[in-house]
Parts: structure tokens; C-alpha cells; sequence
């Protein structure tokens, strides 16, 4: 429950800032007449999202009992990509987040309504399709869908509340630490699920070694336990993964969260000061 709880949260504050972002530059700049288009692109996105996570669900339960573990297995691991990448764009980006939608926005603004709802739409759709297919993955991998959906819409709340007190001005935080550190979760969250899409590929018959167990602590970690269900719930922690399992979690895990948490490099220190001989560029 805590992993989806985590995920709403980052998804749905990403979401939120950049609402607040497109809201706060508007009426700033005098365009409060221009706010209906934003919210227009924005209830369209939240939609497709809601109507996308709702395909993936009754779409799948259609699905013989190889091909919904060949689908899951597959979206799963997309769905690592997917959020692989968001962690480390927004880790480069979060500084600078708000100069470029306002530059998107002043075009938007030349252009018309419909490039307002345009913009909104894909600003925060983009987030929205990647909660709902990382939630259901999420979901699947924890055969519970209750308390991870729980889990999920908590965050999601809590974002929305975080974004208004963000607008407000009443809450004041460090962005880029924030989503450093819950990306650096995020990270150990979606190596979780990565191995348990390749546990789907392999009881799909598209990858070998089903068989094959690295090791089972099932009598120590139960998995109906309380700390057994925690574990699962957070981490997708399986007692008894197969040896393919193990190996792409360490693969995916090992260097992804190292270079996730490198400190980034200074573009100003790695230009090479000129040698006090030479004569200046001026």
C-alpha cells in the first residue's frame, strides 16, 4: 500500500505543480478569461487517464490465463521504462520546470484556446497515463486490488492538497530533494515490479526457468504474515523468486540507483578556467 501511495503521491504532485504552474502564470499575467481552456485540457487528461486504467483492467480479464500473464509481464516492464525515465527527467528538470511551461504558455496564449487546452492536456495526460499503467502493474503485482488502490488514491489526495497549499504560498519546500529522495524509492518500488514482469513472462511460457528457484524463505518471511504482506506491498518482495528474477532485479536496481543518487555534475565546473597568460576573449 505504501509503494501506490508513493507513486499517487509523485505522479499526482507532478501533476499538480504544473497546474498550479499554468494557473498561477495566467493570472499573474492578467489572462484570467484564458483559465476555462486550462481546465478543460485538464479534465480531458484526467479522463483519458481514468478511461485508460479502466481498458487495462476489463480489457485484461477478457484474456486466457497465458495471454493476461504475458500482457501484465509486458506492460510491467514498459512500465518500469516509463517511470525509469521520469524519475531522472524530472532530477534534471525540477529547476527549471517553471520557466519552460511559462514558455510553452506564452505560445499557447498567441495561438488560441485551443492550444491552451492542448498544452494542459498533454502536461498533466502525460502524468496521468503513466500512474494509471504503473498503478495497475503495481495492483497486479500485489494481487491485492483494494489496498493498493487505496494506497494510490491517498497519494493522489495528498498531492492535490500539497499543490493548493503550494499556490497559496503557505508551503515551501526543496523540489529537487523532494523528488530525489521519493525517486530514489520510486527506483526500489519499480525494481520490484520489474521482476515481477519477468515472473508473468516466464509463467507465459516466453521466458525459460519458472522452475528454477534462487532460493525460498518462505518459512522464515511467510508471505501471508503481517511483515510478509508489508513487504509485498511496499517492495513486491516475492520469498521464493526463480534465478532470472534475481538477476535482472540487481541488473535494473544496481546501477539505475547509483547513477540516480551520483551527484549531478556542475555544467560552470566542468568548464576549464583559461590560464591567467592568455589574453581575455574581450
Amino acid at each position: 500500500m505504501f509503494g501506490n501511495y508513493l507513486i499517487g503521491l509523485r505522479e499526482g504532485l507532478e501533476a499538480s505543480l504544473v497546474v498550479c504552474i499554468l494557473i498561477a502564470y495566467l493570472v499573474k499575467t492578467d489572462n484570467k478569461s484564458r483559465l476555462t481552456p486550462v481546465w478543460t485540457g485538464v479534465a480531458i487528461a484526467v479522463a483519458l487517464s481514468l478511461a485508460f486504467g479502466a481498458l487495462l483492467q476489463f480489457g485484461s480479464s477478457t484474456l486466457t490465463f497465458q495471454a493476461q500473464e504475458i500482457l501484465g509481464g509486458t506492460l510491467s516492464i514498459l512500465s518500469v521504462g516509463l517511470v525509469t525515465w521520469m524519475v531522472f527527467w524530472m532530477r534534471r528538470t525540477a529547476r527549471h520546470l517553471k520557466s519552460e511551461l511559462q514558455d510553452k504558455l506564452d505560445a499557447a496564449l498567441a495561438l488560441g484556446s485551443g492550444a491552451l487546452v492542448i498544452t494542459a492536456l498533454f502536461a498533466v495526460g502525460r502524468e496521468g497515463l503513466e500512474t494509471s499503467l504503473f498503478i495497475w502493474t503495481a495492483v497486479q503485482a500485489s494481487g491485492d486490488g483494494l489496498r493498493p488502490l487505496v494506497g494510490a488514491l491517498l497519494g493522489l489526495a495528498t498531492s492535490v492538497v500539497l499543490g493548493w497549499l503550494f499556490y497559496k504560498g503557505t508551503l515551501r519546500i526543496d523540489l529537487a530533494e523532494f523528488f530525489r529522495w521519493t525517486g530514489a524509492m520510486l527506483v526500489l518500488v519499480a525494481a520490484g515490479v520489474l521482476a515481477y514482469g519477468i515472473h508473468d513472462l516466464q509463467e507465459g511460457d516466453i521466458l525459460p526457468g519458472l522452475r528454477n528457484v534462487a532460493f525460498d524463505i518462505s518459512d522464515t518471511i511467510p508471505a501471508d504474515s503481517w511483515y510478509g504482506t508489508l513487504l509485498k506491498g511496499v517492495f513486491n518482495f516475492q520469498p521464493d523468486p526463480t534465478v532470472i528474477q534475481v538477476i535482472v532485479w540487481l541488473l535494473y536496481l544496481v546501477p539505475v540507483m547509483a547513477t540516480f543518487l551520483a551527484p549531478a555534475r556542475d555544467r560552470s565546473s566542468a568548464t576549464a578556467p583559461q590560464p591567467a597568460s592568455q589574453p581575455s576573449a574581450e
